[in-house]
């Protein structure tokens, strides 16, 4: 009887113990890491489960879709004109962002979750995007 039931109570035998180690590892790696590297290992999760394409997979000369959370939101003004800057990271990489004669867009600010669509371009050796479709994403 002592078999049957602990062979029947979750947990036990030799499934049960594989979830308990995985689980152990799992903790043990997040306790291990840093803040930084699970944020990092959360956008990338959340990126595939948008459809958006890695920005480190984005080939210049193609178009993708990349999502991600704002770093930073700068406004610098190119050709005297004025073009605001976003830089948006995913986890495994940067791309910029850039709409060129906008001084401010509602919503664009640092935080904020953001899904951008457009033509990859590479300058000064930093992937690029200028004027991209994008959709808000939940908040900061």
């Amino acid at each position: 009887m002592d078999e049957v039931s602990a062979s029947t109570s979750p947990g036990a035998g030799p499934r049960g113990r594989e979830r308990g180690k995985g689980g152990l590892r799992r903790f043990l790696r997040r306790m291990a890491s840093t803040k930084a590297e699970l944020e990092a290992e959360e956008l990338q999760k959340t990126t595939g489960d948008e459809g958006a394409t890695p920005i480190t997979d984005c080939a210049a000369r193609k178009r993708h879709c990349v999502a991600g959370t704002l770093r930073t939101v700068t406004l610098r003004p190119r050709g005297g004109a004025p073009a605001l800057e976003a830089e948006l990271y995913d986890g495994t990489d940067v791309i910029n962002l850039v709409w060129l004669g906008r001084r401010k867009i509602a919503g664009i600010d640092p935080g904020r979750r953001l899904r951008a669509e457009g033509l990859v371009s590479e300058q000064d050796g930093r992937k690029v995007m200028f004027n991209p479709r994008y959709e808000l994403r939940g908040g900061a």
